[in-house]
């Protein structure tokens, strides 16, 4: 009996070991369960409550986005269908029974510079407001001086105030050289006033000149109020316009500028890289060559050209008031391939370049 005493108290001490590891276990599976029921709890809590306000803002919100969709795809195909559009020329009879050019644009005209013939003409006697095409003046006023066009010039704040369209910053020194090139390329407004105010006589002066060399070419439709185009009250006619190009094309140092597509002008702080606001010589389907485009609201989309048929000769096309900016563009083709076809019958065979 003495020697299982030991063995009593040997496993009685193991069993009050056992115990004793395992309440600390125990406390620290409850105390576990019960921090994961007080998560739970306080994440039941901070749950938002349903909110009508919430829900219809959500809603009111998802179809804003949606209706925003649509608007921007019914843009998308009313864009694409004035486009095609545009693309598909139509035409009318006239009081002979011919089958001429029915141009959606405000006035139109082709005219035969060699000749001094209307081959086709759509209100072009009217005078209208002919924003930018303005420019095609203010360059040849400009070159009657002879400028050294190395000159280097300093644009001031005025040249580039409410300026619409320019490249230009006030302090930035540039040749009157790179300024022509802006000018007639990208149709920068900052480019016009600061070649007119450095002129002699200043701005002012400039715009008068402008007016007498328009008399000067027998435009009898037209004036200027400003060198750049910006103020409606610049007004010709295409009849004018078709006269205007041809003459200023006469100049190669105009005309060469006007046939550049793309070109880098350099100023004192950077380089400005600049493309041809006129797509027929950007995508060069058409020979120009010479042209100018314009356009503010009053006046509509306007282009003004001189292009050289294949079999040679050169014809004025110009176009007023069309109803998008590739509408234009595409009015001048129809009317070009349209001549192009006729050419024997309406330029006569003797008149064609052999």
């Amino acid at each position: 009996m003495r020697l299982m005493r030991p063995l009593l108290v040997v496993r009685f001490l193991t069993a009050l070991l056992g115990v004793a590891v395992c309440l600390p276990a125990a406390s620290a599976d409850a105390a576990t369960r019960k921090s994961s029921a007080a998560h739970r709890t306080s994440t039941a809590k901070k749950k938002p409550a349903y909110s009508a306000a919430a829900s219809n803002s959500r809603k009111s919100r998802l179809a804003h986005a949606r209706a925003a969709v649509r608007a921007r795809e019914q843009a998308r195909l009313r864009s694409l269908q004035a486009l095609q559009e545009a693309m598909t020329p139509r035409y009318k009879t006239d009081a002979t029974g011919a089958q001429v050019p029915d141009v959606r644009a405000a006035a139109a005209i082709i005219f035969n510079p060699v000749t001094g013939q209307v081959l086709y003409e759509e209100n072009s006697q009217d005078k209208r407001s002919i924003a930018s095409i303005t420019k095609v003046m203010t360059a040849l006023v400009f070159m009657e001086d002879n400028p050294d066009l190395n000159t280097e010039l300093t644009i001031e704040r005025s040249d580039t105030y409410a300026a619409s369209t320019t490249y230009l910053k006030a302090n930035d020194k540039i040749t009157a050289g790179e300024l022509l090139h802006l000018l007639l390329i990208a149709s920068d407004n900052g480019a016009a006033r600061a070649l007119a105010r450095t002129s002699h006589g200043g701005s002012a002066q400039f715009v008068e000149r402008m007016n007498e060399k328009a008399i000067e070419l027998g435009l009898q439709n037209t004036s200027f109020a400003d060198p750049s185009g910006l103020n409606p009250d610049n007004v010709s006619s295409a009849f004018d316009l078709s006269h205007l190009i041809t003459f200023a094309a006469s100049d190669d140092r105009i005309a060469s500028i006007m046939r550049t597509p793309t070109y880098t002008v350099l100023t004192n702080r950077r380089a400005i890289q600049i493309h041809s606001t006129n797509h027929l010589v950007m995508s060069g389907d058409v020979d120009v060559m010479g042209g100018k485009t314009g356009f503010i609201s009053k006046a509509g989309y306007c282009v003004a050209t001189l292009l050289r048929l294949p079999q040679g000769n050169p014809v004025a096309v110009v176009v007023l008031g069309a109803r998008s900016n590739n509408g234009r563009f595409w009015e001048t083709r129809h009317l070009f391939n349209w001549l192009t076809e006729k050419a024997g019958n309406l330029l006569g065979k003797e008149e064609l370049v052999k």
